[in-house]
């Protein structure tokens, strides 16, 4: 099956439960992070972490118009937009690094 038999394949698992653990510990790191995004010209500003959760809002006074909530929405909107694609493309780059690119399907 293996050429050279057993000890190429217990080389294969050694190389795959190294790159798991580097995985492990690459998730950890980046679950600890946080991410921060602002809009508006820091009007809205919002903090999440690396489990993407929003873990901060924070919404200038003199955003808040009763007569333009509107504005606020799109303020509102614009932030968590950059806020999440700031962090898809810094997690997807960190665990690229381990799997050199590879896309490894629910991992990220």
């Amino acid at each position: 099956m293996f050429p050279g038999g057993g000890k190429q394949l217990q080389d294969i698992q050694k190389k795959m439960q190294k790159m798991q653990a580097e995985m492990s510990k690459q998730q950890k790191e980046i679950e600890a992070k946080t991410f921060t995004a602002s809009s508006g010209g820091g009007m809205v500003t919002v903090t999440m972490n690396g489990k993407y959760e929003v873990t901060d809002l924070k919404i200038n006074p003199e955003a808040v118009d009763p007569d333009d909530v509107e504005m606020l929405e799109d303020l509102i909107l614009a932030a968590l937009k950059d806020v999440f694609t700031t962090a898809y493309k810094e997690i997807e780059d960190d665990m690229s690094k381990i799997t050199g690119g590879f896309k490894i399907p629910g991992l990220f």
